[in-house]
């Protein structure tokens, strides 16, 4: 059995009656492959509590069809934050902040980039905002990027949980 749902629609699913755990703001519990405490139940989308977000919701359902289907050890603590805000322009972020980063110690390159200076915001004459990616300086790995601009809501999302 499957769970998707939001939180103040899981009242009637009989969640007690099949002894399905939630917490205190009456979300359904789930471990790090998005199982219940019930064999063979998982719950996905916002009803495990774990992001509200469309495509958070596909990426749960991802990791229960990865693990169930292929075999595959996939697990939530896996998966890169990815968070949009629909305002004009738009915001797209991915992984840490630049706050979470210095915070975590990591050396850090960080690199920002105003949408002026971008040919695609240029020619679609949306000019306002900015791109920013955050790196460690050690390793080269990305850390976290954010997208204030056109697009930035669909490339930060598609991109980082594909």
């Amino acid at each position: 059995m499957l769970a998707l749902s939001s939180r103040r629609c899981t009242g009637d699913l009989g969640l007690e009656k099949a002894g399905v755990a939630t917490d205190a703001r009456g979300y359904i519990t789930v471990d790090d492959s998005l199982a219940t405490n019930v064999p063979g139940i998982w719950a996905l989308g916002d009803c495990n509590g774990r992001g509200a977000f469309t495509h958070t919701a596909y990426n749960d359902f991802e990791i229960v069809a990865a693990n169930l289907l292929a075999a595959e050890r996939r697990r939530l603590s896996d998966r890169i934050p990815a968070h949009v805000l629909c305002i004009d322009p738009p915001l797209g972020r991915v992984g840490m902040t630049e706050r979470e980063a210095r915070a975590s110690g990591h050396p850090l390159l960080i690199g920002k980039r105003p949408m002026s200076r971008v040919g695609r915001a240029v020619e679609k004459d949306e000019t306002q905002g900015f791109m920013k990616v955050i790196v460690d300086a050690e390793t080269r790995k990305i850390l976290g990027a954010a997208i204030l601009g056109p697009v930035g809501m669909k490339q930060s999302t598609e991109y980082w949980t594909s």
